[in-house]
C-alpha cells in the first residue's frame, strides 16, 4: 500500500507564550516492511534549531528549540509511505517456532529493555502473569498459538472504549475495568508477552482502515520479537497480526516515549489555550486485501494545557 498522511496540530493562546524544547515522534519508520518515500515537518513559528536523532528503538526523532514568544503554535507532518505485508510467520519460523516460556539467556542482550516488568522493581504485574498463564494453557507452549489465544482473550475480556487523556493503563487496571482504549489493550498485550519471555514493545502510528472513516486518528498496537522472525506487529484491539494497512510512527519499551509531540510552554498568569488536530489520509495505491476490517480503535489527541507553566504531551494513542 502507498499512502499519503497529513497530520496537523494547532495550538492557540490568548496571550503570547514562550515555547520550550519540543520532541516530535511523527516521522514514519523507513525500514523493514515500510518505506518512507517523502517526509516534511512544517512548524510555525520557525524553531531556532531543529535536529534529528536516532532513538534507542531505532526510530528517528526530531527535537526543536524556539526563541521569542507567540500566540500560535502549529505543527504539520506530511508523509508518503509505502508498506508491504510481512511474510507469513509460519513460513519464517518453519520447524523452529519458539517454545514458551522462552529462556531469557537465549536472547540478544539488546532486547532486555523489552522484557522488563511494569512494577518499579522490574517485576511483572500479577494480572499480566495470570493472563499470560491462561493464554499459555492449551497452546502446547508454542509461541504462535500463544499469541493467537492472547489476542482472543484480551478481546473477550476487555471492551474497547475511547479515552481522551492519560497514559496507557497497567494490565491490572485494564482487566479490572474491563474496558480500555487501544493503548490500554496494547500495553496489556505487551506486559503479558514479557511474562513468558517474549520481548514486546509499544507502537504508535496510523491504521488506514477500509472503508475510510469520517475521521482518522492515532492508533496503538504491540510489536513482539519472535526469534527467527524478528519484530512483528499485533493489534489486540483490531485484527491481531497486522497487515499493510498499518503505518508505524514510533516504538518503545516505554509507551510515553512514543508520543507524537511532547514539549512545554510558559506564559502570563491565567493564560488559556485551545487545541485542534486533524489527520488526512489517502491511499494512493492499495494492495489487494482479503478482509475488510472496520475501524475499531480511534485514539484521542489530548486537550492542551491552559496553565501559566505547563508541559504539552500528545500521549501514546488509544
Amino acid at each position: 500500500m502507498r499512502a499519503r498522511v497529513i497530520h496537523t496540530f494547532d495550538y492557540t493562546y490568548d496571550a503570547p507564550v514562550l515555547l520550550g524544547p519540543h520532541r516530535f515522534g511523527l516521522k514514519p519508520r523507513g525500514h523493514g516492511f515500510q518505506r518512507l518515500l517523502d517526509f516534511r515537518l512544517e512548524i510555525s513559528p520557525d524553531p531556532s534549531r531543529l535536529y534529528p536523532l536516532v532513538a534507542a528503538s531505532g526510530d528517528e526523532i526530531l527535537r526543536a528549540r524556539f526563541q521569542g514568544s507567540s500566540d500560535h503554535f502549529q505543527v504539520r507532518a506530511i508523509s508518503e509511505v509505502e508498506t508491504e505485508t510481512a511474510p507469513l510467520l509460519q513460513a519464517c519460523l518453519e520447524e523452529n517456532e519458539p517454545q514458551l516460556p522462552y529462556p531469557v539467556g537465549h536472547l540478544n542482550g539488546d532486547l532486555m529493555g523489552s522484557l522488563e516488568g511494569w512494577l518499579p522493581n522490574g517485576q511483572h504485574d500479577p494480572a499480566a502473569v495470570d493472563l499470560a498463564q491462561e493464554a499459555l494453557m492449551g497452546s502446547d507452549q508454542r509461541a504462535l498459538m500463544f499469541l493467537q489465544q492472547l489476542v482472543e482473550i484480551i478481546q473477550d475480556r476487555v471492551k474497547y472504549t475511547q479515552r481522551h487523556v492519560g497514559p496507557a493503563w497497567p494490565a491490572g487496571r485494564t482487566l479490572k475495568e474491563r474496558v480500555g482504549s487501544c493503548r490500554d489493550l496494547a500495553m496489556l498485550m505487551v506486559e503479558s508477552c514479557r511474562c513468558v519471555g517474549l520481548p514486546a514493545r509499544f507502537v504508535s502510528g496510523y491504521h488506514l482502515v477500509e472503508p475510510k472513516p469520517k475521521r482518522y486518528d492515532l492508533h496503538a498496537w504491540a510489536e513482539v520479537y519472535l526469534p527467527g522472525a524478528g519484530w512483528r506487529g499485533f493489534d489486540p484491539s483490531g485484527i491481531g497480526a497486522i497487515d499493510d494497512r498499518y503505518i508505524t510512527l514510533a516504538t518503545s519499551s516505554k509507551p510515553e516515549l512514543t508520543a507524537a509531540i511532547t514539549g512545554s510552554f510558559s506564559g502570563p498568569p491565567g493564560v488559556s489555550s485551545e487545541f485542534s488536530w486533524a489527520i488526512e489520509a489517502d491511499v494512493l495505491d492499495p494492495a489487494p486485501s482479503t478482509a475488510q476490517i472496520p475501524p475499531t480503535c480511534h485514539s484521542p489527541n489530548p486537550a492542551p494545557l491552559g496553565v501559566r507553566k505547563g508541559k504539552r504531551g500528545i500521549p501514546p494513542p488509544g
